[in-house]
């Protein structure tokens, strides 16, 4: 009610709704916010670490020109007819370090301009793009909604990355590539002249460098390899797994399985590729020391209001839990015979429509849905986790901010925007449910 009528800002209505909550469920006027600031400390601890190790590592691959090498790469070996599958592909792998705003800002302009030198409709490249960065976004850690569900529901984060990449992969597919074909024909659009208004004479690589303050600036550098960028994309990725296979193995005795399970712990994976990062997209390009601190320091300012939503939903959550609220909804829905798995997107979905925010309905949920958690396998909590990112990405709309970004840089009108994005977000929430409960039904 506050975000949706009043317009607060999300951190200060978490707050609010705290309080008011804590209130309602007779806890102490002294007390009111123990359980929040319990929560808030938790959730920084346990997840905002890697948030900002994240955000060193997508700072590094964009500044370095590694993500332009990424992209130019697929490009230059794709046929135009298969473009669509390509920028699905690019958004796959660059989505899985980068938040989706910034992935927005890096890939669309590169869109653009595919669309204008195919002289085709930019829905048919774009929708594949933005369906790889929400899927990622709402499915797979370190991106913080996952990484705040995983926490809560005390799911195992190598599983969870695990079957998140395989829900992912069929989702974005058909809400990206196969849906693009008959958005292209309900919505049409001229090939693109411009990006806001700039001509794409520098190419990809100059639209995404666009902006660099001096101090980041790429003039003089040599840019990393291909192979090297997308090293430092999956080195975390492939290091979680390896501990989820060492732990389903019953390995972890062994002195391999030692190493792979400390490797494999989400803080160490991170450090290690940030550190890793430095090395393949600093030293080696020819930074100085100085440079690369600079650079890592200007990598903390956007995600500084990610953080504070993320803490204050992480309070909000514990305060869910510890006023026994999320218990008896949860016994609601339990008792509504509806399986764990459904009513997680359910609850999702409505916080998702109702707010606007992927995270904040992914941090409710995930509260609610925490006592339903506690009797689960391992299996199903890791998709119990997926059926709620999979909820807290449905149905965008005008009070969510990824809405307008979409339609600013396509040049859409409302209703356009409805029927190409809103309808793509749907169908891939709906797509993710459906292929989370077919695997809940087999694993």
């Amino acid at each position: 009610m506050l975000i949706v009528w009043l317009k607060v800002h999300p951190f200060l209505a978490l707050v609010l709704g705290s309080g008011v909550l804590a209130v309602t469920a007779g806890i102490g006027l002294t007390d009111t916010f123990t359980s929040f600031s319990a929560g808030l400390g938790s959730t920084v601890a346990g997840v905002g670490v890697l948030i900002a190790l994240g955000a060193i590592i997508g700072k590094l691959l964009i500044d370095s020109g590694g993500a332009d090498r990424i992209v130019d790469t697929i490009l230059d070996k794709t046929p135009a007819k298969r473009l669509p599958w390509a920028m699905a592909l690019i958004a796959f792998v660059v989505g899985i370090p980068l938040f989706f705003e910034v992935g927005v800002v890096l890939l669309i302009p590169v869109v653009m301009i595919v669309a204008r030198r195919m002289r085709t409709n930019p829905v048919l490249v774009g929708i594949p793009a933005l369906a790889g960065l929400s899927a990622l976004h709402g499915l797979v850690p370190p991106h913080p909604g996952p990484l705040l569900a995983i926490e809560a529901l005390g799911a195992d984060l190598g599983l969870t990355l695990g079957l998140g990449l395989l829900v992912a992969v069929p989702t974005v597919i058909v809400a990206g590539p196969l849906l693009a074909i008959p958005l292209t024909r309900w919505v049409r659009l001229a090939p693109p002249v411009s990006v806001l208004g700039v001509s794409d004479g520098a190419g990809a690589a100059g639209t995404a460098d666009a902006g660099d303050s001096p101090a980041n600036a790429t003039a003089g550098l040599r840019k990393p390899t291909f192979g090297m960028s997308v090293l430092v994309v999956l080195l975390p990725v492939i290091l979680m797994l390896a501990r989820s296979v060492v732990e389903i193995a019953g390995a972890t005795e062994t002195g391999y399985g030692t190493v792979l399970e400390f490797l494999g712990e989400p803080l160490v994976a991170l450090l290690l590729t940030s550190l890793f990062a430095l090395f393949a997209f600093g030293t080696t390009v020819g930074r100085t020391r100085q440079q690369l601190g600079d650079l890592v320091g200007s990598s903390f300012a956007p995600i500084a209001g990610i953080l504070l939503i993320v803490g204050a939903g992480g309070g909000f959550k514990q305060t869910l839990v510890d006023s026994g609220v999320g218990e008896v909804i949860a016994s609601g829905i339990a008792d509504a015979g509806i399986t764990p798995l459904l009513a997680g997107w359910m609850v999702a979905a409505l916080i998702r429509i109702a707010t606007g925010s992927a995270t904040v309905a992914t941090i409710t949920a995930a509260g609610i849905m925490a006592p339903l958690a506690a009797g689960l396998e391992p299996t199903h909590a890791a998709l119990l986790v997926l059926a709620i990112g999979a909820g807290s990405v449905f149905l965008s709309h005008v009070n969510d901010a990824g809405f307008w970004l979409v339609k600013e840089y396509f040049g859409m009108t409302v209703g356009q925007t409805f029927k190409t994005w809103s309808l793509m977000e749907s169908v891939l929430s709906v797509v993710a449910l459906l292929v989370v409960l077919l695997l809940g039904a087999f694993v």
